[in-house]
């Protein structure tokens, strides 16, 4: 046998398309087609043809903000906490509840003593809150960080307040400590803030638990069309259990329903 023939046959086109799905898998945000192009190198018109394909088969799929993981992906289901699948179970759970409500839907996520943006999905009649002041400063005041403090183990809790101060970012923001643990520690199960993070938002939040995985869901609305009610917190609650599930829960119902008050 010939060195020549010795040498295993390798096909371009295969190699750049695992190049692509690789950096995708690796990316905490969506990537646009463009951005994939110009990292890698390859032709616009290359990219888009691999891009195509991989969209196509499942191993890729498109957002509007860019690509992530499809559900074909062959470790979509061992490894949960890679950044690429994380995000891609994410934003599929993001996008049923702004299809279902038509809110704007956040994720957010405690990680390393510290609160996260994860996502944003936004909705058409109801586009984002400005953040005008990130999370890991305004937890105190937004819903998303009210819900992962209420989920905390208590030492936890405590060691990160006493790490932030309680900023008075709207003349609703909850500043005082005291109060803010009393009201942390009699949660329902949801969070909510009203006007406390940006006046005229009211934002509605519910936990995502898995191993490993302390998070949280949300919704923002108008605050005068915002109607909280049972109906809108249980279906946060059920996207929210089945995200959990997929991230590794050991089952959908892994304790009772929240409690419903305002």
């Amino acid at each position: 046998m010939s060195a020549a023939e010795a040498e295993p046959t390798l096909i371009g086109s295969v190699q750049r398309a695992l190049r692509l799905v690789d950096i995708v898998a690796n990316s905490p945000r969506p990537l646009p087609t463009k951005m994939l192009s110009a990292i890698t190198g390859l032709t616009p018109g290359t990219t888009y043809n691999l891009v195509r394909t991989l969209v196509h088969e499942g191993y890729l799929s498109s957002e509007p903000d860019g690509l992530v993981l499809g559900t074909r992906f062959p470790s979509f289901q061992q490894q949960i906490d890679s950044r690429g699948v994380f995000l891609a179970r994410v934003r599929s759970a993001l996008r049923d509840v702004t299809e279902d409500v038509g809110a704007t839907a956040y994720l957010s996520r405690f990680a390393d003593g510290e609160m996260h943006l994860v996502d944003i999905v936004d909705a058409e009649r109801n586009p984002r809150v400005e953040l005008w002041v990130g999370l890991h400063s305004s937890a105190h005041a937004t819903a998303l960080g009210k819900q992962i403090l209420a989920d905390l183990p208590d030492e936890d809790r405590l060691d990160y307040l006493s790490r932030h101060r309680l900023e008075e970012l709207t003349p609703r923001t909850i500043s005082d400590r005291r109060t803010l643990l009393t009201q942390l520690e009699h949660s329902p199960g949801w969070a909510i803030d009203k006007e406390e993070y940006a006046i005229g938002a009211t934002c509605v939040a519910v936990p995502v638990i898995a191993p490993g995985v302390t998070a949280s869901l949300a919704i923002s609305l108008p605050a005068e069309q915002a109607v909280v009610d049972r109906k809108l917190v249980s279906n946060l609650q059920r996207t929210a259990r089945r995200l959990s599930l997929q991230l590794g829960a050991d089952s959908l119902d892994a304790g009772p329903e929240a409690e419903f008050t305002i």
